[in-house]
């Protein structure tokens, strides 16, 4: 696996989970207080989001996890917070997989 793989992955589940948080705070504003609109940013964050999945479902499929670890970590992009959590996790255990096809470096004896 290549590290552009990981970094686009990172970058989408904070900018998404920046997002949700925003378009959270967007409903409890409209409905709480009766005040703003949400229909920009839930279009920007809706977009944003189908990005994070197409990324993640990428990182997924060629990191081979289980079916079950990839819904967690696209569920990880519905709920607030949850991502700035998940994704540290995500990134450690990924990056015990990228190549970039460079060769091992052997040691001498």
């Amino acid at each position: 696996m290549k590290a552009n793989v990981l970094t686009r992955y990172r970058v989408m589940a904070y900018i998404t989970a920046v997002w949700l948080l925003v378009f959270t705070g967007a409903i409890a504003l409209k409905y709480g207080f009766d005040t703003g609109d949400t229909m920009l940013i839930s279009q920007i964050h809706g977009v944003l989001f189908i990005i994070y999945v197409v990324f993640a479902f990428d990182l997924g499929s060629k990191a081979k996890w289980p079916f079950g670890k990839l819904l967690w970590v696209l569920a990880a992009g519905c709920i607030p917070f949850a991502s700035f959590f998940v994704e540290p996790k995500v990134t450690r255990e990924a990056r015990a997989l990228i190549t970039d096809g460079a060769a091992p470096v052997e040691a001498e004896a």
